[in-house]
């Protein structure tokens, strides 16, 4: 089952790519996923970092410095290791081995729960992450990607 879950979130990650990607596509981003945890009354918040800034950033009421902790967190490891933070996550599960506790892995700077997802530029690779926190990490997921799919097919 795992393997199949693998094969699944790296085909998102193929397929989840821009044409091409700016100041204007991150807050297009940003506001589709504010959109969206309106819908839900979701607490949660939204960071759009793209070319070593912060492009977008949103905190939903309900959500607190925890979430800010959390977003840094899982975009580093998004921009160090070049997949979805709950890729990351479930290759360590299918390896048996907690990613936070590894000797070279630093658990206040990394770590692997769902919700962020590489940003890619087709053809020129990996420029930044869009990271959800305040769900649980499948909905912070979700939220990410289905923002991502939306967004790329109106430009």
């Amino acid at each position: 089952m795992t393997n199949d879950i693998l094969k699944e979130l790296l085909a998102q990650e193929d397929e989840i790519q821009f044409p091409h990607f700016n100041n204007q596509t991150a807050w297009e981003l940003g506001n589709l996923l504010k959109l969206a945890a309106d819908k839900l009354a979701a607490p949660i918040a939204i960071e759009v970092y793209a070319f070593e800034h912060v492009l977008f950033s949103y905190f939903m009421p309900g959500t607190n410095k925890d979430n800010h902790n959390w977003i840094k967190r899982k975009r580093q490891a998004v921009m160090r290791f070049a997949h979805s933070s709950y890729y990351l996550g479930q290759y360590n599960t299918s390896k048996n081995r907690d990613f936070e506790t590894q000797p070279h892995i630093d658990p206040k700077e990394y770590c692997v729960h769902g919700g962020s997802f590489p940003i890619r530029i087709k053809n020129s690779g990996l420029i930044g992450a869009v990271t959800v926190s305040g769900l649980a990490q499948e909905i912070d997921h979700q939220l990410a990607i289905d923002a991502l799919r939306q967004l790329i097919k109106q430009h």
